[in-house]
């Protein structure tokens, strides 16, 4: 429920102050305090070194900042953002981020730290086979804090523990399915290894999870992005993101200890996101990085080069139409969405070319996204006797690129935070490079080596190599 007191003033701390945050989750907490209800208001911060030059300026600013928001028809308005009002400066102890989140009035804790930095295994067990996440570990069994989300969340919550400052939420805004859920089973999970069964139960007792859905394209802020701010409102902003128009928050209603009137200004609390999500992983973030993907294989640069190419376009429509919207709308559970009004909606965002999204950005984690945001629509085909031609083509056009990254013909550089070099170069240079994608069980789980996903994928190869062809 949304608090009810008229004078106690409530925080909500962020962990990653990146650009999406600052356009969305801010955006709508601004948008609150505008209506003159300021009982919340945001605090935020960073748990590794990051963005330090955005940092600096958003500290010299008070925490406020340009947001350039850019319309399908190019038009472009400016709004000052000024709902973060406490910047806390990076510490590698992260004393500021642990002394915010441990006082009582902090009700909420957010995070945005990308899909791979959960460190999920395809049955959703913690991975400790990650370097950083087992070194965490070690660090939070000996007391220290850590820049990992779960290593970060310990730290704070430990001194939340010791103050008695009661529950807190912890709200996740990335783009994972059933995100709440999956941050509590690997936080639980964690703090589980650490063999301090009271701090456990504490913890168990104290946090709420509600999963949410978030969706607003932002780009990286362009260099030219601050001169144009500057332009239209006299303003030098070191720290002006950039957003498309379209903006959506849908979260489940489900707080321990109160949160915003957030449906005031236009979030979305249901009783489950799970239609949602499921749509927006599926048709929005997959058919993302199918553009990215074979958009850079045919040399564009931009998002909306490749959504007007015909070819590829083709393949994200096909894609959603012919795999993905059986899959979410069956007479047994029929979607509460207009699917096929979503997908062109979506296809129309990414053609934008105000936005100038860049197919290096999107592209990135495709070993993450490769398990979570297409694995299930394969699943489901297979499961239900239906070819998979569509959506193999993503996962086809993922090999192609790698293959491009492997021999260092990639026109940028490649940021995955869930791939092991080494396994990627194995893979493609393997005597069958489909085979050994395809027998991967990060990627497919018990579906790995499965014949009918090694089938569909050669088909699926064939095709993206006689477009890398026709591109050329």
């Amino acid at each position: 429920m949304a608090s009810s007191s008229t004078s106690d003033h409530f925080v909500m701390l962020h962990l990653g102050l990146g650009s999406f945050h600052r356009a969305h989750q801010a955006v709508y907490m601004h948008h609150l305090r505008q209506t003159g209800d300021t009982r919340w208001s945001l605090a935020g911060g960073n748990t590794r070194p990051d963005m330090p030059e955005t940092m600096a300026a958003l500290a010299a600013q008070g925490g406020a900042y340009t947001l350039e928001t850019v319309t399908p028809q190019n038009v472009r308005s400016y709004e000052r953002i000024e709902s973060i009002r406490q910047i806390i400066p990076y510490e590698a102890s992260l004393a500021g981020l642990i002394d915010v989140g441990a006082q009582a009035n902090t009700r909420i804790i957010s995070f945005t730290v990308t899909e791979a930095g959960y460190y999920l295994d395809p049955q959703d067990q913690l991975d400790m086979r990650a370097p950083d996440l087992a070194a965490d570990l070690v660090r939070a069994q000996n007391g220290q804090p850590g820049s990992c989300i779960y290593a970060a969340l310990t730290a704070i919550l430990r001194e939340r523990m010791h103050r008695a400052a009661g529950p807190v939420t912890l709200l996740n805004c990335d783009n994972l399915r059933h995100n709440g859920d999956k941050v509590r089973k690997g936080l639980l999970s964690f703090i589980g290894l650490l063999n301090d069964p009271a701090f456990l139960q504490w913890v168990t007792a104290n946090t709420g999870y509600p999963n949410a859905m978030v969706d607003r394209i932002t780009p990286r802020p362009a260099p030219e992005l601050r001169a144009r701010v500057s332009d239209a409102t006299g303003t030098d902003d070191g720290a002006s993101i950039m957003g498309e128009s379209f903006i959506q928050w849908v979260i489940e209603d489900n707080f321990c200890a109160g949160r915003p009137d957030w449906k005031q200004v236009g979030v979305q609390m249901v009783a489950s996101v799970a239609p949602f999500e499921e749509a927006k992983i599926r048709l929005l973030n997959a058919t993302h990085s199918c553009i990215a993907w074979a958009g850079t294989l045919a040399g564009y640069t931009y998002i909306h080069e490749g959504t007007h190419d015909a070819r590829i376009r083709k393949m994200a429509f096909d894609y959603v139409t012919t795999d993905v919207m059986p899959c979410l709308d069956t007479p047994e559970a029929p979607c509460p969405l207009d699917l096929a009004a979503y997908r062109d909606t979506v296809l129309d965002r990414f053609g934008n070319p105000a936005i100038q999204d860049t197919n290096q950005r999107v592209a990135a984690d495709g070993f993450s996204k490769i398990p979570g945001f297409m694995a299930p629509t394969v699943r489901e085909c297979l499961a239900a006797g239906r070819s998979m031609d569509a959506v193999a083509m993503l996962p086809a056009l993922f090999l192609a690129f790698l293959q491009r990254w492997h021999q260092g013909k990639l026109a940028y550089v490649y940021q995955d935070q869930a791939m092991d070099a080494a396994v990627a170069h194995t893979i493609c240079n393997a005597a069958d490079p489909v085979l050994a994608l395809a027998s991967h069980t990060v990627f497919w789980g018990e579906l790995a080596g499965d014949v009918r996903l090694v089938a569909a994928l050669r088909r699926a190869a064939d095709r993206v190599a006689q477009f890398e062809k026709e591109a050329a």
